[in-house]
């Protein structure tokens, strides 16, 4: 069959020549049909067979604005009044809609750029939920329901064990079935698990807040009560745990089938764009959902209900459950319009006649049993597939360092805050602030640039390989930025000795003559910054003794504070809620070099993803993924904020008491924490530096005669057909 080459529109052909498409196989009466656009007016609708409708349209121009699935079929015999359809060469349905109801006005979506938009809403609302709103509430869900840290991790850790126990089975079946139908219920079953999670707000009774009498300040009411009886409310966690796993199974098409939908659906140089988008969407969702949960937790939980605590008051419990419910309910409706998809999209037979296979050649030729059109289709199939992927070099170590890189963004976006508040002494909400303007424009940046590159360059396989280290080496030299760091803020019976004084490592010597007879707690760890710009563990531990009713720039004022001494005037000094405010040298070059090890670090996500889509068969393109998700997940997800976590806890200085019990860490020594988060980068950067080298050595390219429709199977990508060229050689006839 001629293949067209001037086409004008990714979704659209516009001939100036009167164009041949033969079926092998033509039923009577069919066989040798020419269409001649736009100078010959053939009867509308007329069936491509490559999945297209000629619209017969009068000039170039306008045949090229319309939708491809604009057009009716005469010749099947039916009056189509309520719907358009749509029939391939091999009889399959491609018109957008759900069973016979298929309207004119909805294919004006069936494009790859009404796909993209539909996914990346999915992949923007899944991002939302599950990478922000989940983060930005479980603070607030542990003081609800009475939860420890080890069951909100157990929450958290929900979806990335949901999403490992599905991935085999939904990449491998979902990979040779209808795909989008397996995306739009799995967004379907995403939005349950959502509303799921908000249910236990409404099963509860309400939240009654302990008594918001002052205390805190010397000669208080200290007492804090310690043989609290568990509560049945922490039973809930299972309620949370199970929608966190319905999140999980709902995900899992969306980064796999979701990926390779696209990938088939539009130009092999355009896939990494296209894929560029989707992702850079899922990775505005976390931040979204950091901005909108940070509103509506300055909500009180119980809407409606007058309380006299503000939200700065450690028993203020946020609206955790509306961010939840929004996203159920949006969802739900985007699983509509993506179950409505078809199977492949009108016109998308080209792209595959004219892509150019990239699979890596193994010695015995076993990959070429991919190549079979049922291959796959049984459970069979499977343990073979396993198989040819295992013994795919390239494959395999593309997935190893895509789980050195997702240990690494595990990592950072687990304890990246928590970094910038211990260096430059910042509250948690600014500390979270600053790292959403970092992450925003160097992830999402990243993301979008790394699919540009890609598609600007017209990059290989190899070539792509060979981005992705160049991306790893500079962040790798940049990550040495970890070398320095900001001093400690000075704070009394921490870092110093009441009377200024060195304290010994690793000792704390909280009580001094001045806050001897304040009878404090070292449980109530509420810190403030003493007019001689020395922090002290809480109110009482400086000695206050009054509280003003007036706020100074938003804060609580405390007066009569015996261990705080006036610069000039010898007497009791003043305190202000909060941390003192650090005035570091370093922080706008820590600042940047963390920007830039974000940027290289998410700019290589996506040309790591086209290399691992392109070194494997087309069949097996989202079996691969989903093998290559559980090893991501298994080695990098899961264990990088464990492991992150772990090595900064050994910086700690001062650990949270809770009844005799070790709670979190409260303050940190910046010296030790940015030696350790250096050496755990390093590790995990020079190991994604090694796995990328072996991955571009062992990559064994098929050779270049063997590309189907190809005459220029040159290294950096300019196989793929030019849109310049007027008409496509006669020879290439598939």
């Amino acid at each position: 069959m001629a293949m067209p080459q001037n086409s004008t529109g990714e979704n659209g052909f516009c001939f100036a020549q009167t164009l041949d498409f033969s079926h092998p196989s033509p039923s009577p009466g069919e066989a040798g049909r020419t269409f001649t656009t736009p100078s010959g007016r053939e009867p509308s609708g007329t069936p491509l067979s490559n999945g297209m409708a000629s619209s017969g349209v009068p000039s170039p121009s306008d045949s090229c604005a319309e939708p491809l699935c604009s057009a009716t079929l005469p010749e099947e015999g039916t009056q189509f009044g309520q719907g358009i359809k749509y029939v391939s060469a091999e009889g399959e349905e491609l018109a957008c809609g759900w069973g016979g109801f298929t309207p004119g006005c909805l294919q004006l979506f069936n494009t790859s750029k009404g796909v993209l938009f539909f996914l990346c809403v999915a992949s923007f609302l899944q991002g939302m939920t599950v990478n922000g709103f989940i983060n930005t509430v479980i603070t607030s869900i542990e003081r609800r329901f009475d939860l420890r840290s080890y069951q909100s991790g157990l929450i958290a850790s929900s979806y990335d064990i949901a999403a490992c126990v599905c991935l085999t089975f939904v990449s491998y079946f979902g990979g040779n079935g209808h795909k989008p139908r397996w995306l739009g219920w799995g967004v379907l079953v995403m939005g349950l698990g959502s509303l799921l999670f908000a249910l236990p707000h409404f099963t509860t009774g309400r939240y009654e807040a302990r008594s918001a009498a002052e205390v805190g300040v010397c000669g208080g009411n200290q007492s804090l009560p310690c043989a609290q009886a568990a509560s049945s409310l922490s039973s809930y966690r299972f309620v949370f745990m199970l929608g966190q796993f319905l999140h999980g199974m709902g995900a899992t098409p969306l980064y796999t089938l979701g990926v390779t939908y696209l990938d088939e659906n539009v130009k092999t140089n355009y896939s990494p764009v296209y894929i560029a988008v989707f992702y850079t969407a899922a990775i505005l969702g976390p931040a979204a959902g950091y901005l909108v949960g940070g509103m509506f937790l300055n909500i009180y939980t119980e809407i409606g209900r007058e309380i006299d605590i503000t939200p700065e008051n450690t028993l203020w419990v946020g609206a955790w459950w509306i961010g939840f419910l929004g996203a159920g309910a949006a969802s739900l409706l985007i699983s509509i319009p993506i179950l409505g998809y078809p199977q492949r999209l009108p016109g998308s037979q080209r792209y595959i006649v004219m892509r150019v296979s990239e699979a890596h050649q193994l010695k015995d030729g076993s990959h070429k049993k991919a190549s079979d059109p049922d291959f796959g289709k049984t459970v069979k199939d499977l343990p073979r597939s396993v198989l040819l992927l295992l013994k795919n070099p390239t494959f395999i170590f593309l997935c190893l360092a895509g789980a050195t890189e997702a240990t690494l963004i595990a990592g950072m976006s687990t304890f990246g805050p928590k970094f910038l508040e211990s260096q430059f002494s910042l509250s948690a909400s600014e500390a979270a602030t600053f790292f959403g303007y970092l992450v925003v424009p160097a992830g999402g940046g990243g993301t979008f640039l790394g699919g540009f590159l890609v598609n600007k360059f017209k990059l290989r396989c190899s070539g792509i390989i060979k981005l992705c280290l160049l991306c790893t080496v500079s962040s790798l030299l940049a990550i040495f930025i970890f070398f320095i760091h900001c001093p400690n803020m000075p704070m009394a019976g921490v870092t110093q000795m009441y009377e200024g004084s060195a304290l010994p490592g690793g000792h704390l010597n909280l009580t001094a003559a001045c806050n001897a007879e304040c009878g404090c707690l070292q449980e109530r760890y509420s810190p403030v910054c003493g007019s001689d710009d020395i922090m002290y563990y809480s109110p009482c531990h400086a000695g206050c003794r009054e509280v003003a009713e007036n706020l100074r720039n938003g804060k609580k004022v405390y007066h009569e504070c015996s261990c705080i001494e006036k610069p000039l005037l010898h007497g009791p000094g003043d305190a202000e809620a909060g941390k003192c405010t650090s005035s570091c040298a370093k922080k706008p070059l820590l600042l940047f070099f963390m920007f830039v090890v974000i940027l290289f670090t998410f700019l290589s996500s996506i040309p790591a993803l086209t290399a691992t889509l392109r070194c494997v068969s087309d069949r097996q393109r989202s079996f691969a993924l989903g093998i290559q998700w559980i090893v991501v997940r298994t080695l990098g997800s899961i264990p990088g904020p464990i492991a992150f976590g772990s090595m900064i806890d050994k910086s700690c200085l001062l650990w949270q008491d809770q009844c005799g019990e070790q709670g979190s860490c409260y303050i940190y020594q910046n010296s030790a924490m940015s030696r350790y988060t250096l050496i755990a980068g390093l590790v995990y950067k020079v190991l994604g530096t090694t796995f990328f080298i072996v991955a571009c050595l062992l990559y064994k390219p098929p050779p270049a005669e063997s590309a189907p429709g190809s005459s220029d199977a040159s290294e950096n990508g300019n196989c793929d057909l030019q849109e310049h060229k007027p008409s496509l050689p006669a020879e290439e006839d598939i």
